[in-house]
């Protein structure tokens, strides 16, 4: 049997605690994101629709542009895959620490809202239960769908000069994302350059400029990572072995 410790350490209650930090955090970038939406055009429902069948800032950062400028659902659906490809990965790795009466429906439900946070917190237990986990995700859930309606809501009473402003907001945290590893890393400052350069080169020459903007994601996107991969491959660490 499990520790009574433990057995508290897999409520309902205790996902819900662990996930506040992650909801509040996620209510001020949401709040940017509903700006963001409403001012390129989109309603306030459209902008909480969005972000209640989405949870992904990025994905749903490159998908305003392209429902706006009226691009095909196939391009629109190639943007996601490439930009949310890394939570199949997270789902997969995270699968392993879901105690096994979770059943399959259980795990979609799961993997829906398995970000970046909730999956560092998941994984720092050695095992979750089903209600921690629906506790966990319940309330990044509802910042990140609060944040967008009121972020929403705002930018359609605040004054254009500080909708502008606080339209780049959005923009500021996947900047201050980039930066620390960029620092840290020479091949991932020199992946953020070269996706720079094609962005720009897709911007400003007049025949490429005229490619969706969804399609660019994706262009960029494989081409600085593939070139990376390529220059600057990750060995296999090999383990010596002592023979007695």
């Amino acid at each position: 049997m499990k520790k009574s410790s433990e057995i508290k350490e897999n409520t309902f209650l205790k996902g819900i605690v662990d996930g506040i930090p992650i909801c509040l955090g996620y209510f001020s970038v949401a709040f940017a994101f509903g700006i963001f939406t409403v001012s390129n055009g989109l309603t306030s429902l459209e902008a909480l629709l969005i972000s209640m069948t989405n949870v992904t800032s990025a994905g749903q950062l490159a998908a305003v542009p392209i429902i706006v400028s009226g691009g095909t659902l196939f391009e629109l659906a190639a943007s996601q895959f490439v930009i949310n490809l890394r939570y199949a990965l997270m789902s997969i790795t995270l699968s392993q620490k879901l105690d096994e009466s979770i059943s399959l429906f259980d795990r979609l439900i799961i993997a829906f809202v398995n970000t970046d946070e909730v999956f560092a917190v998941a994984s720092s237990k050695n095992e979750v239960g089903k209600k921690y986990m629906f506790g966990l995700i319940l309330t990044p859930w509802l910042g990140w769908s609060a944040g967008t309606i009121v972020g929403a809501v705002a930018g359609n009473i605040l004054p254009p000069l500080l909708i502008s402003a606080l339209g780049v907001a959005i923009y500021g945290m996947f900047i201050a994302i980039v930066i620390p590893p960029a620092k840290e890393d020479k091949h991932v400052l020199f992946c953020v350059i070269i996706a720079i350069i094609l962005s720009c080169i897709f911007r400003f020459v007049p025949l490429l400029s005229k490619i969706q903007s969804g399609f660019v994601i994706i262009i960029c996107g494989v081409l600085a990572s593939a070139l990376a991969a390529a220059l600057f491959p990750i060995e296999a660490e090999k383990e010596e072995q002592n023979e007695i």
